[in-house]
């Protein structure tokens, strides 16, 4: 028989050393350890770089911000919106609009929180043979400042009339309105001087400078509580529209003589969507009829006997909807846009007039459909929820690196 009839196959068995296994294994652990290790820096920005502009090292950094906020510029008088690369130098005025909200830290490493609807003048922020020097003046509406230790510093908010020097671990809460000003200490204490003469504010009290007077101080009031509608409460609407009853009641211990309430379609409390805002109120109850389906926001301030008026509490929220079966709502043309550290500005187009929630924060589609939102998050991914009067409503989960949808539910 021909020999070439017939192939044969052998195999040869490898002898492989005890040290090959070793190794292969610790590649393969290794490999493991690098693919969880790259997952875990990305979702925690250690590849996105710490975009710091050339800062003076003196200057007031708005480390946070939120909505509408500008800058005036003493030296140029020009006004600026906040960015990323923004920080304030002496004579800069800071403004928030009605949306508008942002944190400043000074060079002493106090933190500035200006609510909306505000505005303050940095006057100083320098530091000078180991002394730091702080001086600001609210213009208008609310600035709460904390305080850390204050050895070797000086930090001045001038309000009205006053000038009020914070102490170590302070939390004090500054009002301005007019030409009179209101003074909230929640921690610590202030040293206020009003024409030449000293007064020392401590916790838990609450004073307000008039015509070049400090009233006598007094028990700080504590916020009315709200009680119903629940906060976020969903309430179907027949077709007939809703009657609502809201109720609230005095903080433990410190009653009020009276009430003032608002309630608005935005959560911003804008002028032009401010459905009720009514003051003196004496019961702690209000009816609002024929209420139609949307969104609807609800704060409260109290005022003692004394005369002394609580800040607004934390609004609450409730939704009309109308009964039926719940459709999902599309949404499309997702981008994000990183604005600083981990602030994002959010954009996409759904359907007309429907409300956009993300992080603690809401918008309205425009009458084209689109949107933009900017928010704060410190991961890549963030959860955005669409909804409408109709009770219907959607869930995304959007990537903060490309804006793509990752998934829905």
């Amino acid at each position: 028989m021909d020999p070439n009839n017939y192939r044969k196959f052998y195999v040869d068995w490898w002898n492989i050393r005890k040290s090959s296994v070793y190794v292969l294994i610790a590649v393969i652990l290794l490999g493991i350890v690098l693919v969880f290790g790259f997952r875990y820096a990305s979702q925690n920005n250690w590849f996105i770089p710490d975009e710091k502009g050339e800062i003076p090292i003196d200057a007031a950094r708005i480390i946070s911000f939120e909505g509408d906020v500008r800058i005036t510029r003493a030296a140029t008088r020009e006004t600026i919106v906040v960015t990323k690369e923004t920080y304030a130098l002496p004579g800069d005025i800071i403004q928030t609009m009605s949306d508008g909200r942002a944190i400043i830290q000074m060079v002493d490493g106090s933190r500035h929180q200006l609510r909306p609807n505000g505005a303050i003048t940095i006057k100083d922020n320098s530091s000078l043979f180991g002394g730091r020097n702080v001086r600001v003046t609210l213009d208008d509406g609310q600035l709460q400042v904390r305080t850390d230790e204050q050895q070797g510093a000086n930090n001045i908010v001038e309000v009205a009339d006053s000038e009020n020097k914070l102490m170590s671990n302070t939390d004090a809460t500054f009002d301005a309105d007019g030409g009179g000003g209101e003074i909230r200490i929640s921690r610590g204490g202030v040293e206020t001087t009003i024409g030449g003469e000293k007064t020392t504010i401590t916790e838990g009290e609450f004073a307000s400078v008039n015509n070049g007077k400090l009233s006598a101080r007094e028990r700080l009031m504590g916020l009315p509580r709200q009680t119903s509608p629940d906060n976020s409460a969903q309430i179907v609407d027949p077709g007939s529209g809703v009657s609502v009853v809201f109720n609230w009641q005095d903080a433990e211990g410190n009653p009020a003589s009276n009430y003032h309430l608002q309630v608005s379609r935005s959560a911003t409390f804008a002028s032009d969507a401010i459905m009720v805002d009514r003051s003196g109120l004496t019961a702690r109850e209000f009816r609002l009829a024929s209420l139609s389906p949307g969104s609807y926001y609800w704060r409260l301030k109290a005022t003692g006997r004394s005369g002394q008026t609580t800040s607004w509490n934390d609004p609450w929220k409730f939704t009309i909807v109308r009964g039926g079966d719940s459709v999902a709502i599309e949404a499309s043309e997702w981008a994000v846009e990183r604005v600083g550290g981990s602030v994002y500005l959010l954009s996409g187009r759904t359907r007309p007039g429907v409300t956009i929630k993300c992080q603690g924060r809401e918008t309205n589609s425009a009458a084209d459909g689109s949107f933009k939102l900017q928010i704060s998050s410190p991961s890549v991914e963030t959860a955005v929820e669409i909804n409408d009067d109709r009770g219907n409503r959607s869930g995304f989960i959007i990537s903060l690196r490309n804006g793509s949808v990752l998934r829905r539910y």
